[in-house]
């Protein structure tokens, strides 16, 4: 490498190779990682320029989504000017802009059982900056068929959770939550401050950067919670289940067929069938939540109850399934097609993308 080279990276990390757990030798290996962040949004607009800044060698970065004004409060490298364009892209080009030493790779498409296992073997470590439960899962799973490490994050309102699965064999997200069918809220549905995103990326980016260099404690078989309203974090021990390997055949076999069965469709498109009745559409928020849709053929069961409800379900209707964005509705039309609903479909952005049809065609 030119001289030159070595006393501006030199230049750039000064402050952190003078720090003696780090040195010339933790940035070397700093330098050497491929870290993969799955997700540009709140945490992803945290971990990743923390870890560009930091000097790691290769960062990649999944997200399918655009810029929406409604994401500048809390995902802050994004101008006003990225509206409308890839998160993945312009989330490129801000690290880029940071350090321009570093490799980074957009990938602008949604992670599915599909590409996360080659996506993941290209990389040292993966982040979850999502707020996709159901993702969450297939990023655990691919993980451990490739046997990376996976650097957890999760929001609830002025709450968040950080841990890391899968780190040298130990415990994984399954290990701590072992039921897929769970009822949680993402940001749009249950709100959020930008400093609470802020903070829990940054929490997973200490992480990461842990673990390559090879200091400290990594929360393995920990997760760590901390409240921005009290100041307080707790955390807590896990251990790791049994039976919990998975080869990439099982995982191929798992995720390739349940995406293949679940169909989402818009709204817009389905619109002329609002009072069909021979079709349903199943609300699966919880009652408090607007805003209120009103449909001559609708019910609402919330999705905690679904399971025990659903005998007053047929399955001889059409099924389309509902919630505020589109993440539970998915769950839902899971639910039912394990109990073997045969026409089911999920909403693509619920009763958010409903209401703003029903008020053009003004019903």
């Amino acid at each position: 490498m030119p001289k030159g080279i070595l006393m501006k990276e030199s230049t750039r990390y000064n402050r952190q190779t003078i720090l003696p757990e780090i040195g010339v030798e933790g940035q070397q290996k700093l330098s050497k990682a491929k870290v993969l962040v799955i997700g540009a949004g709140g945490l992803g607009a945290s971990i990743l320029p923390y870890l560009a800044s930091a000097g790691i060698g290769e960062i990649g970065i999944v997200d399918d989504d655009v810029v929406e004004v409604s994401n500048l409060h809390r995902q802050v490298i994004y101008k006003t000017s990225a509206v409308g364009k890839s998160k993945a892209e312009e989330a490129k080009w801000m690290i880029s802009e940071l350090n321009p030493e570093i490799k980074v790779s957009a990938f602008a498409e949604k992670l599915s059982g599909k590409n996360a296992v080659s996506l993941f073997e290209k990389y040292d470590i993966i982040v979850d900056a999502t707020d996709n439960i159901s993702i969450k899962y297939v990023i655990n799973d691919a993980c451990l068929v490739t046997n990376k490490p996976m650097v957890y994050g999760s929001i609830f309102r002025f709450q968040g959770q950080v841990s890391v699965f899968n780190f040298k064999n130990g415990p994984t997200y399954r290990c701590l939550y072992p039921d897929e069918n769970t009822n949680a809220l993402n940001c749009e549905d249950a709100g959020v401050i930008g400093i609470t995103v802020g903070i829990i990326g940054m929490f997973q980016a200490n992480e990461v950067i842990k673990m390559i260099i090879g200091i400290g404690e990594v929360l393995s078989g920990k997760i760590l919670v901390y409240n921005i309203l009290k100041n307080e974090q707790q955390q807590y021990d896990f251990e790791k289940s049994s039976n919990l390997e998975i080869t990439k055949e099982d995982f191929e076999r798992k995720y390739n067929s349940e995406e293949n069965q679940i169909q989402e469709i818009n709204f817009e498109s389905i619109f002329e069938e609002i009072n069909n009745d021979e079709v349903l559409f199943l609300d699966v928020r919880n009652r408090d939540e607007s805003p209120k849709i009103r449909l001559k053929n609708q019910i609402q069961i919330p999705l905690m109850n679904l399971e025990n409800e659903i005998k007053k379900l047929n399955k001889k209707q059409t099924i389309y399934v509902f919630c505020q964005s589109g993440i539970r509705s998915k769950i839902a039309a899971e639910l039912l097609q394990k109990h073997r609903f045969q026409n089911v479909k999920s909403i693509a952005g619920g009763a958010l993308a409903m209401k703003q049809i029903l008020k053009e065609e003004k019903i």
